[in-house]
């Protein structure tokens, strides 16, 4: 059974509605964008999640440097930081020096995934999260990978440590991505939304029973 995200998260209770259905992990964006919140409005949308359940904390940023990023994890109290921009390895080192939680690191694919790319990606993170490739969007694009594709490199090359899926998920399709992929973690935004940002619970808690059930 993977472990859910809810990512993008702006509104408190949300935050709370999906911690308490469940999801391992809550996400807030510092990339920018429609989703894009302060270091006090993620630490209240994370303390309302922490009243309804066990969800861990994910930062999402994008070309921030590392100081900013230590300080906006010690401020919201992060358990992992998700890097979209900012993922050379020379950041991983620095996060890994002063960062006591978990670093993601983001793979935006566009077509095949080669053997090469997955390796180098993975290295020295703790989790690799897919995304579609959308120009200069970073997440919550709403479109999927190539779930075949993918599925046939992981085969042939061999998985990450710990592979998290986004991209286009929703709770009609993420059943047949889990299965296709086996990834650990499905990640989901803009497939649970009514607006950016504004999350469905109606949709949240029929994304979450899919994926318990869909591997």
């Amino acid at each position: 059974m993977a472990e859910v995200k809810f990512c993008g998260l702006t509104r408190a209770a949300d935050a709370a509605f999906g911690s308490s259905i469940g999801a391992a992990f809550v996400g807030a964006i510092f990339a920018g964008g429609p989703r894009l919140l302060t270091a006090a409005g993620a630490r209240t949308v994370f303390e309302a999640a922490a009243s309804a359940g066990r969800a861990r904390r994910v930062g999402v940023f994008g070309s921030q440097g590392v100081e900013e990023m230590l300080a906006v994890a010690l401020e919201t109290g992060l358990d992992v930081v998700q890097l979209h921009g900012t993922s050379q390895p020379a950041v991983v080192r620095q996060l890994r020096r002063h960062f006591g939680g978990e670093v993601w690191r983001v793979l935006r694919l566009r077509g095949e995934l080669r053997e090469q790319d997955l390796a180098l990606a993975a290295e020295d993170v703790d989790a690799l999260v897919v995304d579609a490739f959308v120009g200069d969007m970073l997440g919550g694009t709403g479109v999927p990978v190539d779930w075949d594709s993918l599925a046939l490199t992981l085969e042939r090359s061999g998985r990450p440590p710990r592979l998290v899926l986004a991209g286009g998920l929703r709770p009609d399709n993420v059943a047949r991505a889990i299965e296709l992929v086996a990834p650990d973690v499905v990640d989901v935004s803009s497939g649970v939304e009514s607006a950016p940002g504004i999350k469905d619970q109606a949709l949240m808690r029929a994304f979450a029973e899919a994926a318990r059930g869909g591997r």
